[in-house]
């Protein structure tokens, strides 16, 4: 799909060594079409990493898509140049009257310490209110997943007895549900986190829907809303050598960490990791962009609100598109 990106955002030039196609500004301008248009809150510290993982499973798609790079400015990011935030990136006040297709809130390093406690906590949640009004459906991954389920549904996080970290096997519990189109019966995803959610409360709360689920893990993938909130608590995201970095950050602060699982192979880190996720992801990301595809207006102005969760253009049901 082309994605549409700043002329000289970094990421451009290696999406196109990897042969993605990659549409700039000025090529756009001469396609009489309206794009989708999605915004991604990145929380991550090395967000170049993120954007170019976002950007690469966001690439499956047919339908040109405007990408928009949000970052919260009540937190000064410390492992990203200043010049490429100021050049890359937006603040919400700059977009707050604006109208989204989707969102995607990416993960944090901040899972241990309670909600009300992390330094943008009260801009975060502006914005995921903003959220219901003014974007058809948002995608929470990892520790946004975890925010998004205890503000929106009152649904708190558990601190794990050691850290969940590795590529762990997934059953996909209802695939005539939208985001689990063309999926196999079991899908590996990479999972990085110190909490897990409970797991009682997410099954007795009326409004989320359970679609994918580890035994390990718990839950994977949970839908409100008709899938216009979705929470993802691993990294379907993740490129082949981020829990590689991640596990060697931790041996280097000491901290002892176990080898990620079904990930090295014979658990031998000084081999190459095994990219095993990588088609599903792509297959979840392409049914997430196709749902907003079908389901939004096409004058963002006239998105209904998020209680509204049985809206649907032409009959499309995003519930019933599966197998």
């Amino acid at each position: 799909m082309p994605i549409l990106v700043q002329n000289d955002l970094p990421a451009k030039q290696i999406l196109e060594s990897e042969n993605i196609f990659v549409m700039d500004e000025r090529r756009a301008h001469t396609q009489e079409i309206r794009p989708l248009q999605i915004l991604v809150l990145n929380l991550m510290p090395l967000k170049e990493v993120t954007e170019l993982d976002l950007l690469r499973v966001l690439s499956n798609f047919p339908i040109q898509t405007q990408i928009t790079f949000l970052k919260v400015e009540t937190h000064e990011s410390k492992h990203t140049e200043t010049s490429h935030l100021n050049r890359f990136y937006t603040v919400f006040p700059e977009i707050s009257d604006e109208y989204f297709d989707g969102m995607i809130i990416t993960g944090a390093p901040v899972e241990q310490m309670d909600f009300e406690e992390v330094e943008y906590w009260e801009e975060l949640t502006r914005i995921m209110d903003w959220s219901r009004t003014h974007v058809f459906s948002t995608l929470h991954i990892c520790w946004a997943s975890q925010a998004g389920l205890y503000y929106h549904h009152g649904i708190s996080k558990i601190i794990l007895p050691k850290k969940l970290s590795g590529v762990y096997p997934h059953k996909v519990l209802h695939r005539r549900k939208m985001l689990m189109r063309g999926m196999d019966d079991y899908f590996f995803c990479p999972q990085s986190r110190y909490t897990g959610l409970d797991e009682q409360a997410v099954k007795d709360n009326p409004e989320l829907y359970t679609v994918a689920a580890g035994d390990e893990t718990g839950s994977c993938v949970i839908l409100a809303y008709s899938s216009r909130q979705i929470f993802v608590t691993g990294h379907t995201e993740y490129d082949r050598y981020e829990l590689d970095a991640e596990y060697r950050r931790d041996v280097s602060r000491g901290l002892d960490p176990d080898i990620p699982v079904n990930y090295y192979p014979d658990d031998d880190p000084t081999q190459t990791p095994v990219l095993s996720w990588r088609s599903s992801s792509n297959c979840i990301y392409t049914n997430w962009l196709n749902f907003v595809y079908q389901e939004t207006p096409y004058d963002l102005k006239q998105i209904p609100p998020l209680e509204q969760d049985s809206y649907t253009v032409k009959g499309y049901d995003p519930d019933n598109s599966g197998e």
